[in-house]
């Protein structure tokens, strides 16, 4: 009886191992058992309020299971921290960060001038998230030419240099004022988070902010007991639009068709989330990311409602459009499965020179900057020529437009 037990007990040991191995093994066949993943793939994402952390956290796991690649996604809500713990610190391996965002980290905008530059590059398409001006349910501001008053309490996203442009600089030229107009005219109210950004319109700080119709406290603003209301910025406002781009060339004018309810419709304007990463990582593991974010859509694809946007259609969509560096691997598997072109190259190398330029200029400034012992700070105004001087006559990243 004892023996049948012991036999039992070996037999019962032998078929969970042969179930672990099996396991083992279809995850190394899905990776390529020749290829050798790193002991962590690191993601950063904005805030844990956002769209992008948790769609990204979704389909994270599915990698996991399908590579056996240990995955890390972390929160980072500053712009310009995730930047310097991605490109420049190494931090992570991936980061999710707006085509908006990446312009502004390449061309040294705001805070971004008294860092060193660093190569990156597209990795996949994340979503065409879309924006507008809001204001409060109740508010008496009906439409985006309601604000071109005194008096208007505007929010202020600090720790995104492109949502400040945006409100800034932007919705002011849209409206046919000039940054300084704006100043004079409007109060605005500093928020240290893009939440706290959200949060000043439904607790009455402010009465209009820029916002996502996506991410997950927009949905909490909705329900709010007086609800949303979204400023369109008409798409037949065609020098609005030239006037705003001026400022924000990187945008797509869109109508919003997916979000919260009440922006379904309303005109306003797509800037794309992208995860990128840099030249200097394998390239061979770009590639296999590449390739499972493609193969695997069906599987992550109702993860989250963004997640849907991570198609190959999606993303090639983007790219007739994309100003910006794509990676080695990603071109690589894009190629192989013909989604990439000669023309493809030409725009790409492009990218690549202009964003050479732009490194070899901001960082030749932060050299003279150290040797002259000048104050490197983005509102210092020696520093300020010294970067004016590298970098006049340099193109920004712009949108390609058919």
């Amino acid at each position: 009886m004892k023996k049948s037990v012991l036999f039992g007990a070996i037999i019962s040991c032998l078929m969970i191992l042969v179930l672990v191995f099996s396991a083992t093994a279809l995850a190394q066949q899905k990776a390529g058992n020749d290829f050798k993943w790193p002991p962590m793939f690191r993601i950063a994402t904005p805030t844990t309020q956002s769209a992008s952390f948790a769609s990204t956290n979704g389909w994270a796991p599915l990698l996991r299971n399908d590579t056996g690649v240990n995955i890390r996604v972390v929160p980072e809500d500053s712009e310009l921290r995730r930047y310097m713990r991605f490109a420049i610190s190494k931090e992570f391996e991936m980061a999710s960060i707006s085509i908006a965002d990446g312009a502004a980290s390449m061309e040294g905008q705001d805070g971004y001038k008294t860092q060193r530059a660093m190569p990156t590059r597209i990795l996949w398409f994340q979503n065409d998230t879309p924006w507008s001006f809001v204001v409060r349910g109740d508010s008496d501001i009906k439409t985006v030419y309601d604000l071109k008053k005194k008096g208007v309490r505007v929010a202020l996203s600090t720790q995104s240099p492109p949502m400040m442009v945006a409100v800034q600089e932007a919705l002011p030229a849209f409206l046919g004022w000039t940054k300084e107009e704006a100043a004079a005219n409007w109060t605005f109210v500093p928020a240290g988070s893009y939440p706290d950004n959200c949060r000043s319109i439904t607790d009455g700080r402010a009465d209009v902010a820029y916002v996502t119709p996506i991410s997950s406290i927009t949905f909490e603003m909705e329900a709010h007991p007086r609800g949303l209301r979204w400023l369109a910025l008409p798409l037949d406002d065609k020098a609005g639009w030239q006037r705003f781009m001026d400022f924000r060339p990187t945008v797509i004018p869109v109508t919003m068709d997916f979000g919260v309810k009440s922006a379904l419709g309303v005109d306003g304007l797509a800037s794309a989330f992208l995860y990128y990463t840099r030249p200097d990582l394998d390239q061979e593991m770009v590639y296999r990311v590449a390739k499972w974010l493609h193969e695997s859509f069906d599987d992550y694809k109702d993860v989250h409602a963004i997640a849907k946007r991570m198609s190959l259609d999606h993303f090639r969509k983007f790219l007739n459009h994309n100003p910006y560096p794509v990676a080695e691997g990603t071109i690589r598997y894009l190629r192989e499965i013909g989604q990439w072109t000669e023309a493809d190259d030409q725009w790409n190398n492009d990218a690549i020179a202009l964003q050479e330029r732009w490194i070899a200029a901001r960082n030749a400034a932060l050299d003279e900057a150290e040797a002259k012992k000048v104050k490197v700070h983005f509102e210092e105004p020696e520093f300020l020529a010294i970067f004016k001087k590298h970098t006049e006559g340099i193109p920004v990243f712009t949108t390609r437009l058919d």
